[in-house]
């Protein structure tokens, strides 16, 4: 959500609440809830032999790649785990994915498409939580563009050149699409490698753009410099994974435990206060041009919206929702050894959401929360059926619902008993 000073103001600001002495539940088996939903006994500190095996390695502060505006809920309330962080923002999943191969980071996260390359490449890192969750990727024009659906692409007298993050999962959006409506990428459409901010200025000379929110709805809602033919999600069922290097897993397990502790405290701490979350973020450097609206749309879009499940890393699940991805790579030699679903649950390490989900008293979830109880429809086949997005659902899933808990558990002054 921001970086290391933004943090702070937010653990300050926690930290206050604490102390105003606000009541807290408490439950016959001893679990005490703040009013977040956060239980007030699992803010463990990680050990000394931690903290100097780190020192040792150069790893001290530890040293957190993201991309802005949302880092996750990554880091809110590190400090009083012992855990000293700092937060470097990058553009893209390609490029945190450069400091992360050179050793220099040892959290970080990508989409489908840049965490693909880290495992092809054996890196050694292990996904531990999913976040930005069904993150709209669109295909723009500009207003005045003939353009009117993606099938327009086809059959032109000249190729119209699109402008994309090569090696992003914006480009396996691009190509997964320009396959099911046939197409042809080299022929119908140009795909030129173009920044983020780039893209948003929607030069003259390209013909379209891909990118991922919160550019597109800039675009649209403020700039009105474009406007959306097409949108990612019949084509690739997102999640971004938050990643950790296998080093840190191996001697120093508490400090990944922290981590996935405080993923899931911010995000119920932001379901709690959407205002106070905009106002950190405003102090953001990264976020100065970014206005309250947008900022808070993307709370709503992908912090809110959803069961806070979706955090979830789900290792089979994503492994098969990732198979076109791998598939895609593979036969365009963009990784050299073809992966699978198996594969996917390999660079998965789900033990610590799991140990996160006991503390706060949720179930394990089949399926991510943005799912029907009955869907089953292939993962392999293309376009998806309508499923719950950030397009086509504005108001917030119920949570707890029955099957969701494994105990007690209190939000926001209210009790909610298992079921």
């Amino acid at each position: 959500m921001s970086q290391l000073n933004v943090k702070r103001r937010i653990f300050n600001t926690l930290a206050v609440a604490m102390m105003a002495g606000a009541a807290l539940p408490t439950w016959a088996q001893g679990t005490q809830f703040n009013d977040y939903g956060w239980p007030t006994s699992a803010n463990e500190k990680i050990s000394a032999k931690s903290v100097a095996w780190l020192k040792e390695k150069g790893w001290w502060p530890i040293q957190v790649a993201f991309q802005p505006p949302w880092s996750g809920q990554n880091t809110v309330n590190l400090a009083k785990r012992g855990v000293d962080a700092k937060f470097q923002a990058f553009p893209s999943g390609p490029a945190i994915n450069e400091v992360i191969i050179s050793g220099r980071f040892q959290f970080g996260n990508g989409g489908n498409f840049p965490f693909t390359t880290l495992f092809d490449k054996n890196v050694p890192v292990k996904s531990i939580a999913i976040i930005n969750v069904n993150l709209m990727h669109a295909i723009l024009v500009p207003l005045d563009s003939p353009i009117k659906s993606i099938d327009d692409f086809k059959n032109r007298k000249e190729p119209a050149t699109i402008g994309i993050v090569t090696g992003s999962s914006a480009e396996f959006y691009i190509q997964a699409a320009a396959k099911v409506h046939g197409i042809v990428v080299g022929k119908d459409i140009i795909l030129k490698n173009m920044p983020p901010g780039e893209q948003m200025a929607m030069p003259k000379g390209i013909d379209a753009v891909v990118p991922w929110d919160p550019t597109p709805s800039i675009m649209v809602n403020e700039r009105k410099n474009a406007r959306i033919i097409n949108d990612s999600f019949p084509y690739n069922i997102y999640g971004s994974s938050f990643y950790v290097r296998q080093e840190v897993i191996d001697n120093a397990p508490d400090v990944v435990q922290a981590f996935t502790d405080a993923i899931v405290e911010a995000t119920l701490w932001i379901r709690k206060n959407p205002d106070e979350a905009v106002k950190a973020m405003q102090e953001d450097p990264n976020l100065k041009n970014f206005s309250p609206l947008i900022l808070r749309q993307q709370i709503d879009s992908y912090n809110n919206l959803y069961k806070p499940t979706y955090l979830h890393p789900l290792p089979q699940f994503w492994g098969r929702a990732n198979e076109t991805t791998y598939e895609w790579l593979f036969e365009n030699k963009r990784i050299q050894t073809k992966a699978t679903a198996a594969t996917y649950a390999a660079a998965v390490d789900s033990r610590f959401m799991d140990r996160t989900f006991a503390k706060v008293g949720w179930a394990i979830p089949k399926l991510p929360p943005f799912l029907p109880a009955t869907f089953n429809a292939p993962l392999d086949k293309l376009p998806y059926p309508t499923y719950s997005t950030p397009l086509n659902t504005t108001k917030p899933q119920a949570f707890p619902e029955r099957g969701d808990l494994t105990k007690d558990w209190s939000f926001d002054g209210k009790v909610f008993k298992k079921q």
